[in-house]
């Protein structure tokens, strides 16, 4: 027995025939659904937006935006391209790095960008002599513009310590900053050995080294002297006149022996009369 569909009881199509007629149907739709675009995807530096993004069909003639990516900033171009036979119309966005500038000067610092100042440079921080980076080294250049805080403080020293037998002029409860000179005295009876001033340096030590104060002992060191110089003087005056007695007792010897061969030539013509006589 044959399955037949009454329409309003004009005529009865077979229920195996209803397929076939639907079938055209089901193709358009399928053809209609066909003529879509498929999901468009940002490339390099361009993305979509987040409108673009949060949509799910993209039917022919619709229109979607594209922007340019965290760190790139519009060079030229709109963004905007549409659905059109399935496919996506070119963008005419371009999209260039975006340039942070040079940083917001700062007193006693400065830098160095030799590595440019575009969208992911690092670049260094400086500070002036004497005085030191409190923070970050670097900054980079972000999309939001440079991070990295830092400042410059000026270098200090550690106080001086005491000095024994002596005093430093730091009255002060702070420390001695870069620059800062400290003065040191002796106590009465001391001497001080090095100088008498230092300076606090770029490196945060003193320049030069802090003295010290050590004994003058004034009795001991002169006596010590006049003795150290005493046997000396002696021993000269000795030497002296051991050279002086045995030039003298040469010199009688050498007259002997000059007075054995003596043929009295030398003598006084009168000495001579007195020995004919």
């Amino acid at each position: 027995m044959d399955a037949s569909l009454d329409t309003c009881g004009r005529r009865r199509v077979p229920l195996l025939l209803l397929p076939l007629l639907l079938l055209p149907l089901l193709l358009l739709l399928v053809e209609e659904a066909a003529a879509d675009c498929l999901k468009p995807h940002g490339r390099g530096n361009i993305v979509l937006t987040d409108e673009a993004l949060l949509m799910n069909d993209f039917p022919e003639g619709v229109d979607v935006t594209l922007e340019c990516a965290n760190g790139y900033v519009v060079e030229s171009g709109s963004g905007s391209m549409t659905c059109v036979d399935k496919n996506w119309t070119e963008p005419d966005l371009t999209c260039k790095k975006k340039d942070c500038g040079p940083p917001k000067p700062q007193r006693n610092m400065s830098f160095n960008i030799s590595a440019g100042t575009l969208f992911g440079a690092v670049i260094r921080v400086i500070c002036d002599k004497g005085f030191q980076v409190n923070g970050s080294s670097y900054k980079s250049c972000y999309a939001t513009g440079w991070s990295g805080r830092a400042k410059c403080g000026i270098v200090t020293c550690d106080k001086p310590g005491e000095v024994t037998n002596g005093k430093s002029s730091w009255v002060p409860p702070d420390k001695p900053k870069y620059g800062d000179v400290v003065q040191y005295v002796c106590d009465k009876g001391y001497a001080l050995v090095g100088a008498n001033h230092v300076v606090c340096s770029e490196s945060g030590k003193y320049d030069p080294r802090p003295p010290t104060c050590e004994g003058k002992h004034f009795g001991t060191v002169d006596t010590n002297k006049e003795i150290g110089y005493t046997p000396v003087i002696v021993s000269v005056i000795c030497v002296s006149l051991v050279a002086c007695i045995v030039a003298l007792f040469l010199h009688k010897f050498l007259l002997k022996r000059k007075g054995s061969y003596d043929t009295r030539e030398d003598l006084k013509p009168e000495l001579l009369l007195f020995q004919n006589l």
